[in-house]
């Protein structure tokens, strides 16, 4: 996500593109989360869950952006607002496993 992130970046800087350099922010906004994760060990099925949900959010919200620009078509009909709401059902999901984090 960071790698495609800044190329999608580079590319709407120097191409134009408002559609590609959104999809490119929101890659890079989430990039860190998922460094976090990777760090920070174990996953548990919901957390699991949430990184899923991030993952096919943010394939439907910025597949569409650049599907729009690239082709000039949608992905599909109400993709990017199905993207928008998987991700925000995956960063209220990891917030619930972090919650239900046994401490040690």
């Amino acid at each position: 996500m960071g790698a495609a992130g800044v190329a999608l970046s580079a590319y709407g800087a120097h191409a134009g593109g408002g559609n590609v350099t959104t999809a490119a922010q929101f890659l890079l906004f989430h990039a860190p989360l998922f460094v976090a994760l990777g760090l920070a060990g174990k996953s548990g099925r919901v957390r699991g869950a949430g990184v899923g949900l991030l993952c096919l959010g943010l394939v439907l919200f910025c597949g569409d952006l650049l599907m729009r620009h690239f082709a000039g078509t949608r992905l599909f009909s109400m993709a990017a607002p199905s993207g928008g709401m998987a991700m925000i059902g995956g960063w209220l999901v990891i917030a619930i496993s972090g919650l239900m984090t046994k401490s040690r």
